[in-house]
This record gives C-alpha cells, structure tokens and sequence, in this order.
C-alpha cells in the first residue's frame, strides 16, 4: 500500500476575478472536490428543472468554498462572474474530478474496448451535443 494522501481542495486564481457590490475584486479561491450529492441534488432546484444550463452554477456554488473575502459563493455569485472565470472554473471541476487515467475509472471487462478520442489516449469529445447532462460539467473552450 502506498502512503499518498488525497488532496479534497484545490486552490485557483481567476482569469479575471469576482467583482462584488462594493467594487471589491476576487480572485483567489478554493474548490473542493466534488460528492454524488452536489451532482444529484442540483437536478432538484426548480433553477435546474427550467434551465438545464442552470445546472453549472449551482453545482459550481456547491463545490467552490471561498472567494476572496466572500462570505458565501452562493449561485447568484456564480452568475455574476465573467464568462472567461465561469470557463476556468468549469475546467478546474472536470480536472479534479476526473480519475489520472480515464480506463482505471471503469474496468475494461468483457472485451469492451475504448472508443472515440479515449482509444487514442485523448479527451473525450464533447461536442456531440449543446446541452450538458447531470453527470458532466463539461468546458467549453477545451
């Protein structure tokens, strides 16, 4: 067994950084990683059931614990950040959230080979679609 220990927050700085009420810039952060919970329960807010698009801001109000000098990242902050800090933060979930090696994830039982861009070693595609499902916060720009 080898003596590693999992790291469940991850900091960041913002491309541009949270601007609040007062005028104040917030850039530095911490994300943590990320619980079924925070994937499942999002998928019951009215915001999500209306909006699928919603889905991303209250899964990342769920998952980022600080901002700055912010009391709270709730959703409303999440939609208040620049579309380039939404993007980074998107990215920054996908990263800590997915495993080091996509196969270890799910064993290859069965003769199932890895299709699409994981058969070459790759990411994913994801551009298969507009719409993001429950299960993947996906980034746009990659």
């Amino acid at each position: 067994m080898t003596d590693s220990t999992l790291q469940t927050e991850h900091e960041f700085t913002l491309p541009q950084g949270y601007v609040d009420d007062e005028g104040t810039l917030h850039k530095e952060g911490r994300m943590r990683l990320a619980t079924a919970a925070d994937e499942i329960k999002p998928l019951k807010d009215p915001r999500v059931q209306s909006n699928s698009s919603y889905l991303t801001v209250v899964l990342l109000s769920r998952v980022v614990t600080e901002l700055g000098d912010l009391e709270t990242v709730d959703p409303e902050v999440i939609e208040s950040l620049f579309v380039t800090d939404l993007e980074y933060l998107q990215g920054l979930y996908e990263q800590i959230n997915s495993p080091d090696d996509p196969q270890a994830a799910v064993p290859n039982e069965g003769g199932i080979e890895p299709t699409g861009m994981d058969a070459i070693g790759g990411e994913a595609d994801a551009a298969d679609g507009d719409e993001m499902d429950g299960a993947e916060l996906g980034n746009p720009t990659g």
